[in-house]
């Protein structure tokens, strides 16, 4: 029973992270219903969204002690010392974009501000390096934790994290115009454009 509950909690805490982040990247749209208040309160939203992103990993180390009873084989067939190795492949070049889309956007990352202008550094490759850095963090997670479910669980965060790209795009062209439109032109969506 715990093992159902715990997933069942691992999905919804998936779907509130979205429901959440999409709603912390609407500051202009909101700014037209309730004024400046919508920044903070949008900051808000973010933190909610972290909270749940939280929860939902906590889910998955709960799956570890309480696996559902599925067909799927407990553990990875290699040894638990492969699944840590692939873990650091995929968590040495993600953490690296998602660290390196944390420092050019700044305070933004978390708290947006109206007066923000659009991001520099990596953000003049791809528009969203927190998303493409973040997201395999779920795998990385799942092969640490040896687990074959949570790393065919893990895809369900694919879907979410273009829905809450998209949604930020559509509020930043909003909030910076035709400076943005031209600015997704020339700069790949979740990878860089070749030029």
């Amino acid at each position: 029973m715990i093992a159902w509950i715990n997933v069942v909690v691992l999905i919804v805490c998936a779907l509130l992270v979205l429901v959440f982040y999409v709603k912390s990247v609407r500051p202009a749209a909101l700014e037209k219903k309730i004024g400046p208040a919508a920044y903070r309160k949008c900051t808000g939203y973010r933190t909610l969204s972290g909270v749940f992103m939280i929860l939902a990993l906590v889910g998955y180390v709960v799956y570890v002690f309480y696996p559902l009873p599925v067909a799927l084989p407990a553990t990875f067939p290699w040894s638990w010392w492969l699944s840590a190795v692939i873990a650091g492949a995929i968590a040495l070049p993600s953490g690296w974009l998602f660290y390196r889309g944390v420092r050019d956007a700044g305070k933004e990352t978390m708290s947006p501000r109206k007066e923000h202008t659009l991001y520099g550094g990596i953000y003049n490759r791809i528009r969203h390096p927190q998303a493409v850095g973040e997201l395999p963090f779920f795998w990385v997670f799942a092969f640490l934790l040896h687990s074959p479910f949570l790393a065919l669980l893990s895809f369900i965060w694919v879907p979410i994290f273009l829905v809450m790209s998209l949604a930020e795009e559509k509020d930043l062209a909003l909030r910076y115009g035709e400076a943005y439109e031209e600015y997704r032109k020339r700069t790949g969506f979740l990878f860089p454009r070749r030029r």
